[in-house]
């Protein structure tokens, strides 16, 4: 599918290429729009699996290829992946020379998942720049595996999974990057593909700020040597709103309107995450015993073997009606903004994590799979702006850790932390600032790259 609208031949053109999974087509969207102001022009290759709605998006072109996940039938997240980068490599390819038949193209920004695009992109001699969804630190994590691997922190059952990790801290053995799939070679073979490709791009760029993680910049330059940018945080140069894959429940902040300041608690595990119906009911516990009123987003798809909320006991919604309101999908970036908002219980994706920073919420943190355990541990550890779920889903460690955010102390001290990192943010952004600096380079970086590629 080609949504060409009226462009004609324009030379400074950018090819994306997102992941086709929601916390990832947000920020490669929200970079597209960012480098959109900035003069470029903007193609996007995008599988038929999960592909958006052009007309949201009238300012670039989009080119739908084939990716025979239909035929396949999975819906591992890891084997997905995996069968992306088989199946891909062919309709990426022609869709790529029809692009550089057409235009003058710059480079190509492909999600770091991408990891066939590294030697397409090598065989027409154009710039890969990708861009690496997760922070910084959890990035180290992904390239640190194969080190834990050797060390026998991943095979090893009698070790303590509440121990450190020497060689990386703050993280304990139970952070090191994992998924949820039932082979777990696959995922050992994605990530170090990934780390290994992303080594022979052109640049890197990351939705961060180099103010948050300037600890691990250092780290990152000696494992990465290549030009790096730090231009985030997207969403507040655009927002979200318009790449959510599932309908917002927009009565949401019509409930929220009638709570009163910093009150209420926004609970959401992210567009991937599932648990079983028990840990459900332990979560449905956890908030009705903190007696505290919350937003409680339950996505279908969520609990195994559960269209929705059918597994939970009509008394355990009655009680959540008392204080509760329960929607399938939010306006999120809407939620975390709103004055009746005082914490945040997210599964700490990356994207949620910033978001949650941008707008000065302190967190608790679950974890599922991949970069949401080091997040996690750095909210909670090194940031010092959120609680950590240390024992999964548990109802009394989740009704202690409302408490301790909402009324104690301790969370008014993660809360005055994280407003000091919400006015950095401001900073940043603004000219002079760190990541405008950053963005500056990288139009300057794009640009270069004309000469290179003519």
């Amino acid at each position: 599918m080609d949504n060409q609208g009226t462009a004609s031949i324009q030379q400074n053109r950018i090819v994306l290429f997102p992941l086709p999974f929601q916390g990832h087509i947000s920020p490669m969207f929200q970079l597209a729009n960012i480098l959109h102001s900035r003069g470029f022009n903007i193609s996007i290759i995008h599988t038929k699996f999960n592909f958006p709605n052009p007309s949201k998006y009238p300012h670039f072109t989009f080119h739908q290829i084939s990716d025979g996940l239909l035929e396949c039938g999975v819906s591992d997240p890891v084997l997905i992946v995996k069968l992306l980068n088989s199946n891909c490599v062919e309709p990426f390819r022609e869709c790529l020379d029809r692009l550089m038949f057409d235009y003058h193209v710059y480079c190509v920004i492909a999600d770091a998942h991408w990891t066939c695009t590294q030697a397409i992109a090598d065989s027409v001699n154009l710039p890969r720049i990708v861009l690496r969804t997760t922070n910084i630190c959890s990035f180290l994590a992904f390239a640190a595996v194969s080190l834990f691997r050797d060390k026998g922190y991943l095979s090893n059952p009698d070790l303590n999974k509440d121990a450190p990790i020497e060689e990386f801290p703050p993280l304990k053995i139970k952070d090191i990057p994992q998924m949820e799939t039932s082979n777990s070679e696959d995922v050992f073979e994605m990530i170090d593909s990934l780390v290994q490709q992303t080594k022979k791009a052109s640049a890197l760029i990351f939705n961060t700020f180099s103010e948050l993680e300037e600890p691990d910049l250092p780290k990152l330059y000696i494992q990465f040597p290549m030009p790096t940018f730090t231009i985030g945080p997207f969403q507040k140069f655009f927002s979200a709103s318009t790449t959510s894959l599932l309908t917002q429940d927009m009565n949401s902040i019509s409930w929220l309107d009638k709570q009163e300041p910093k009150s209420v608690l926004y609970v959401s595990f992210g567009s991937l995450a599932s648990m079983d119906a028990q840990k459900l009911q332990e979560v449905a516990f956890g908030l009705v015993n903190s007696k505290l009123p919350f937003l409680w987003v339950i996505r279908p798809g969520l609990v195994n073997g559960s269209e929705w909320i059918e597994t939970l006991p009509n008394e355990i919604l009655e009680s959540i009606s008392e204080r509760g309101y329960i929607v399938k999908w939010a306006p999120q970036q809407e939620v975390l903004s709103h004055f009746a908002i005082g914490g945040f219980w997210t599964h700490s994706g990356w994207n949620s994590t910033l978001e949650s920073i941008c707008e000065g919420v302190p967190m608790i943190c679950s974890s599922f799979f991949g970069d949401q355990m080091t997040n996690s541990r750095y909210v909670s550890d090194v940031w010092k702006i959120g609680i950590k779920l240390e024992k999964g889903l548990e109802r009394d460690e989740i009704e202690n850790a409302i408490r301790r955010l909402m009324f104690e102390r301790e969370g008014s001290e993660m809360r005055e932390r994280i407003l000091c990192l919400k006015e950095k943010i401001d900073v940043c952004l603004n000219p002079g600032g760190s990541s405008y600096q950053s963005l500056e380079k990288l139009v300057d970086f794009i640009t270069s790259l004309r000469s290179s590629t003519i």
